[in-house]
C-alpha cells in the first residue's frame, strides 16, 4: 500500500463519523497535500472491494464510508440534518431472525436504516445508554 493510501486508511480508521469521499479528502490532505481528490476514489474503490469498508447511502445524494469491522449495529438517520446515529438493539435483532423463521429462512446477515425527524423539544440523547463503541443501546 503507497504512503498515500496509508493516510487514507489511517483517516477511515479514526473516522468516528460516515465521511464522504469529499470529507476523507479534505481530512486525508490536511495531513499530506500531495494526496488528490482522486487517489481517494481509488483507495475506497479497493477498500470497498476487500470487504474492508462498507458504502452507505443515508440519503442526500452521496455516499458515506464506515470500516467493516464495526459490529452489528443499526443507523437512524436524522432527515432534517443528515445526521447519523448508531445504535445497537437485540430485540430487533430477534424480531428479523423471527420474521425471516416465519417466511422460511435462517436469517444470515441483515441492515436496518431507519429515517426520522426528531420530536419537537427533544434531544437524540435523552434515555438512551451508550456503549463502549459509543453507539447507542435502545
Amino acid at each position: 500500500m503507497t504512503g498515500q493510501r496509508r493516510v487514507i486508511a489511517h483517516v477511515l480508521s479514526e473516522a468516528d463519523d460516515h465521511p464522504d469521499v469529499e470529507e476523507l479528502y479534505r481530512r486525508a490532505s490536511a495531513l499530506d497535500n500531495r494526496i488528490s481528490v482522486a487517489t481517494v476514489y481509488r483507495t475506497v474503490r479497493l477498500l470497498e472491494e476487500r470487504g474492508i469498508l462498507e458504502r452507505r447511502d443515508f440519503g442526500g445524494g452521496r455516499a458515506r464510508y464506515e470500516a467493516s469491522e464495526n459490529g452489528c449495529h443499526y443507523h437512524l438517520i436524522d432527515i432534517d440534518s443528515g445526521r447519523v446515529i448508531e445504535f445497537e438493539n437485540e430485540e430487533l435483532v430477534s424480531l428479523l431472525s423471527q420474521i425471516a423463521k416465519k417466511l422460511g429462512f435462517d436469517l444470515v446477515s441483515h441492515r436496518a436504516e431507519l429515517f426520522g425527524r426528531a420530536e419537537k423539544g427533544a434531544t437524540a440523547d435523552e434515555g438512551k445508554n451508550t456503549s463502549s463503541e459509543g453507539k447507542k443501546s435502545v
